[in-house]
């Protein structure tokens, strides 16, 4: 599978610290620079057969249908898709008007993933989102005209601006838009960002962990009760309608990621990352010059990545895998670790496979870290 990392938006939300730019000064240089390190990277991939594509960000959307098509055209020269492949974009609700929605059915792209966040005025103000509360319904509504029913969309939750009150009307309201798949995240505190900066002045309440617990559990319960799956720790999908691309980074498969701060991953022992600047990657490519680094991961770093990616997930951790894969010294420290949890059930095994009850699921990157060998 392929990941294409769109380093562009309109603007910063408060609490993000992904790599992108609001200029799109340098647009067209930034997508003749991907389509180069499509070509030079076109033999990394074992499997040629793609059976996902995702374009993701920073901001996707904020490209043209023609400009997300030709880098789709890219792909195709040196890889096929499968006959149901998937091929998702992340999309802003204020980018879906009907003009891009037109061209974009037109599109190979199968699958939108929105940004919605919140139906609530005050939320995405908080959020310095570029959409309003009217657009976060109505988008998802014209997606659904344009034919997109394979769609997912982002909820956040635990905000200073909300209250359990407040999410629950979320949730109805998603129903209500009968989407099949949501990615819901707790609003975390990230370095460096405008919400770390009004928190420290007291401009802002900082998010609390006992509000975002119970918001989590009644997530959790009420998606369940309508009829989807929780499949891992922050998604959710109706049967059928799980995402194949993020399935398939929680079961180690290799990965190609393009665009500046795409990671990559052999399915292996080698990650690589590209540069996290625009100006880099593109001059780096310009001399046909690949812009990235990488790690051969040891077996305590293997380890290390399976618990804490199995562990959020509804398949757990392949014990079978784990022995045949890692020296007995780990299996050893594996062993003593997960004594303890066992006996006092914040991790259980269910058919040879090592998981944390979903009761415990909002704790789970803790309880994965406790096993870790540091």
């Amino acid at each position: 599978m392929i990941y294409i990392h769109i380093p562009f938006c309109k603007q910063k939300c408060s609490y993000c610290n992904f790599h992108f730019s609001t200029s799109l000064n340098f647009k067209d240089e930034m997508l003749a620079a991907m389509k180069k390190e499509i070509f030079l990277r076109k033999d990394e991939l074992q499997n040629k057969n793609l059976h996902s594509l995702y374009f993701g960000g920073g901001t996707p959307s904020i490209l043209s249908p023609d400009e997300i098509k030709s880098l789709t055209d890219e792909v195709l020269k040196y890889f096929s898709f499968e006959q149901d492949i998937e091929i998702t974009l992340e999309a802003n609700p204020d980018d879906l008007d009907k003009n891009f929605l037109k061209g974009l059915s037109n599109s190979p792209v199968n699958r939108l993933s929105i940004g919605t966040q919140s139906f609530f005025e005050e939320d995405l103000k908080l959020m310095n989102r570029a959409h309003t509360a009217s657009e976060a319904e109505d988008s998802i509504k014209r997606a659904q005209d344009f034919g997109f029913e394979n769609l997912s969309i982002d909820l956040i939750y635990g905000s200073p601006t909300s209250n359990l009150e407040i999410w629950k009307e979320n949730l109805n309201k998603t129903i209500a838009l009968e989407v099949p798949h949501i990615s819901s995240y707790a609003l975390t505190v990230e370095p460096k960002t405008a919400l770390e900066n009004w928190i420290s002045k007291g401009k802002v309440v900082s998010p609390k962990e006992e509000e975002q617990n119970k918001e989590f559990y009644y997530l959790s319960d009420f998606l369940k009760d309508n009829g989807f799956e929780h499949y891992e720790v922050s998604n959710f999908a109706r049967p059928g309608f799980y995402s194949r691309h993020n399935s398939s980074y929680w079961k180690y498969k290799e990965y190609l990621g393009i665009g500046p701060s795409a990671h990559s991953y052999n399915g292996f022992d080698v990650r690589s990352w590209n540069v996290a600047n625009n100006q880099q990657y593109i001059k780096k490519l310009n001399s046909n010059l690949l812009a990235k680094e990488e790690e051969i991961l040891s077996q305590e770093d293997q380890f290390n990545e399976m618990i804490m990616i199995g562990l959020r997930t509804v398949w757990g951790v392949d014990l079978s895998s784990l022995k045949e894969k890692f020296s007995e010294n780990i299996l050893e420290h594996f062993q003593n670790e997960i004594k303890t949890k066992l006996e006092e059930g914040t991790l259980i095994i269910d058919n040879n496979h090592l998981k944390i009850p979903e009761k415990h699921w909002f704790m789970a990157d803790g309880i994965a870290s406790d096993l870790f060998i540091v």
